[in-house]
C-alpha cells in the first residue's frame, strides 16, 4: 500500500490549514488553468482520483455532472468530504491508487489534482484509467512539477546578492524522494516530463495539453508571493483523450 500521510495526525493538522484546504479551489492557483483544460462536466460520469476534502467532486456535481466518485486512501480526508455533504450525487470511497481497479467504460471523465506523485507506477494507473474512460473520455490531471521534487533536499538557494535559486540535482534519477513537508518522511515519486507523457502515449491516450503552471500578472499582483513561482514550474498541468 502506498504511504498513507494524510491520516498522520501532524500531517493532517498542518495541511488542513493551508489555503487550498480552507478556500477550496479558489485557494489553489492552479485551479484556473486546469479548470480550462476541462471538458463541459454537464451529465458526464466522473471519477476524482486522490479526491482529499471533495472539493472538485461537490464543484462537478454542482456544475451538472451525472454522478461523482471520489477515491482516496485517507480515512481523514474521506471524512471530511462526506461531511461536506451532499448526501446523493457523489460516492467517496477508500482506494489506493497504486492498486486501483475501476469498471471498464463506467466514466466519461477522470480528474485528479496533485495526487499522481504519490503512486509509485503510474503506468499501470494510466494503463487502468484509459480501460475506466468510455470511448472519447477525458483524464484531466495535475502533479507536483519533476523540476520541483526531483531535488534531493528541495528548497531555494539564496546567493551573496540576494538571488534565489532551484536547485536541480538527480533529475533523470527516478524513484522515490524523501521530504520533509508539513511532516517528517513524506515519500513522493520522481519521473521526468518524458517518463509521464510516454506512459500516457503507451496506455493509448492522445495527449491535448501540457502546462507548465505559471500564475498570471494578475494572480502575482493579487498575491505577491505567486512571484517566486515564476522562477521555476512547481505543477505540470496534463489533458488526455481514450
Amino acid at each position: 500500500m502506498a504511504q498513507n500521510i494524510y491520516d498522520q495526525p501532524e500531517f493532517f493538522a498542518g495541511y488542513s490549514q493551508l489555503g487550498r484546504s480552507i478556500e477550496g479551489l479558489d485557494g489553489a492557483a492552479e485551479w484556473p488553468a486546469l479548470r480550462s483544460m476541462l471538458p463541459q462536466v454537464g451529465g458526464l460520469r466522473i471519477v476524482d482520483l486522490g479526491c482529499g476534502f471533495g472539493w472538485f467532486c461537490r464543484w462537478a456535481l454542482e456544475h451538472g455532472a451525472s454522478n461523482v466518485l471520489g477515491l482516496d486512501l485517507s480515512e481523514k480526508m474521506l471524512a471530511q468530504a462526506r461531511a461536506a455533504g451532499p448526501d446523493a450525487g457523489i460516492t467517496y470511497e477508500r482506494a489506493d491508487l497504486d492498486h486501483l481497479s475501476l469498471p471498464p467504460g463506467g466514466f466519461d471523465l477522470a480528474y485528479s489534482s496533485l495526487a499522481l506523485h504519490y503512486v509509485e507506477d503510474v503506468a499501470r494507473l494510466f494503463r487502468t484509467v484509459h480501460q475506466a474512460l468510455s470511448p472519447g473520455g477525458h483524464f484531466v490531471f495535475s502533479t507536483e512539477h519533476p523540476i520541483y521534487m526531483a531535488p534531493t533536499k528541495p528548497g531555494w538557494v539564496v546567493d551573496a546578492e540576494g538571488r534565489r535559486t532551484w536547485p536541480v540535482d538527480r533529475y533523470l534519477v527516478e524513484g522515490p524522494r524523501k521530504t520533509d513537508w508539513l511532516a517528517k518522511g513524506v515519500v513522493k515519486h520522481h519521473r521526468t516530463i518524458g517518463t509521464t507523457l510516454n506512459a500516457l502515449i503507451k496506455s493509448g491516450f492522445t495527449i491535448g495539453h501540457v502546462e507548465e503552471f505559471r500564475p498570471t500578472d494578475a494572480q502575482v499582483a493579487a498575491r505577491p508571493e505567486l512571484a517566486e513561482e515564476l522562477e521555476r514550474p512547481m505543477f505540470l498541468l496534463v489533458s488526455a483523450r481514450r
